[in-house]
Formats: C-alpha cells, sequence, structure tokens
C-alpha cells in the first residue's frame, strides 16, 4: 500500500479465498468498520433478501464515509467499486477455496460463522460446490473486466502467501 489511507476498502474473490477472515485484519489494522455481504443479504434459515431490498440496504451501507465490504454478489460488484477507494481481489487457485470451504464447513458445523446471518448454519452443498470449482472460468473473466474499468486502486493477490506479504508491508507502513 502507498502512503495514501483508504477509507472504502472492497474485497473481492471466490469464496473460500479467505475474504472474511482478510476484511477483520484489515478492519483491526486501519480502525474500519466491517460489512459481511453474506450477513446483509441472507436472513435465518437462509433465507435470501429480495435484490430490490437487498441493493436499498447496501446502497445505505455505501454512501457511509467509512468501511471494509467483503463479499462476491457479482449482481452488486460494479455499484461497490464505484464507492470503493482499494479494491482487493484474492485470485486463488479453486482447489485452494475449496479446500478451505471444506476445512470451515468442519470447522463450523452446526453452528453460524462469525461472518454470515445469525440462523444460517454452514452448509456446503453441490451447487456451491460448483460455483467454486468453475469460478476461474466462469466468473474471474467478468471480475477481471470489471477490475480494469474501476476508478479505484486495485490490488490482486494470487496466495496466501502474496496476502501475507502485502500485509506486512501494510503493517510496516502503519508504524512510520
Amino acid at each position: 500500500m502507498n502512503d495514501k489511507s483508504y477509507n472504502r476498502i472492497l474485497i473481492i474473490g471466490c469464496s473460500g479465498a479467505g475474504k472474511s477472515t482478510l476484511s477483520v485484519e484489515l478492519a483491526e489494522r486501519l480502525r474500519l468498520p466491517v460489512l459481511h455481504l453474506d450477513a446483509l443479504f441472507w436472513n435465518e434459515g437462509w433465507v435470501p433478501t429480495p435484490n430490490p431490498e437487498f441493493r436499498e440496504k447496501l446502497q445505505n451501507e455505501l454512501k457511509k464515509p467509512a468501511w471494509i465490504i467483503d463479499g462476491n454478489f457479482n449482481s452488486t460488484i460494479e455499484m461497490r467499486a464505484q464507492y470503493a477507494d482499494l479494491i482487493i481481489f484474492l485470485d486463488f487457485p479453486n482447489w485452494l477455496c475449496l479446500s478451505r470451504v471444506f476445512k470451515r464447513r468442519w470447522m463450523y458445523r452446526g453452528k453460524t460463522r462469525p461472518d454470515m446471518a445469525e440462523g444460517c448454519p454452514e452448509k456446503i452443498d453441490w451447487e456451491f460446490v460448483k460455483f467454486i470449482w468453475t469460478y476461474p472460468k466462469k466468473k474471474r473473466p467478468g471480475v477481471l473486466q470489471m477490475l480494469e474499468r474501476a476508478n479505484a486502486e486495485v490490488i490482486i493477490l494470487k496466495s496466501p502467501k502474496e496476502v501475507e506479504r502485502w500485509l506486512a508491508v501494510l503493517h510496516k507502513g502503519d508504524m512510520d
């Protein structure tokens, strides 16, 4: 990260890439509030918020002066990108994301993750596995096109090691 301070950070990437983990880490370091899109979209029992209502709730959050927002939801990615001053794309291999999702499922079996709406216990179904496995071919190209058009600074991190190195540089910059 350069000397510029960021108030609106968007973290995107495939499910299982570590978006929520990174957003919490950044929130602690930069003292910014976090919004997990999953928690905004899902209601108890995995009931989705209707799209018009979801977009309205999201728009209200985007207007706030400072935030870190993590999540996929390609239907709102352009909308979120317009407000961000930094976009971090966790561009990890699908096999890694899938293995992390299975690990997460085991860790939170029968429980709701901290970044999820209450009453939505961790689950995996075939559709979700297929989404993750096909993400590089089906979703990634559109994400990269959107990033090319973004007015925000864009950082693409391709591995957990790159995230660690970037956080180390960020930490040094915070100490100066």
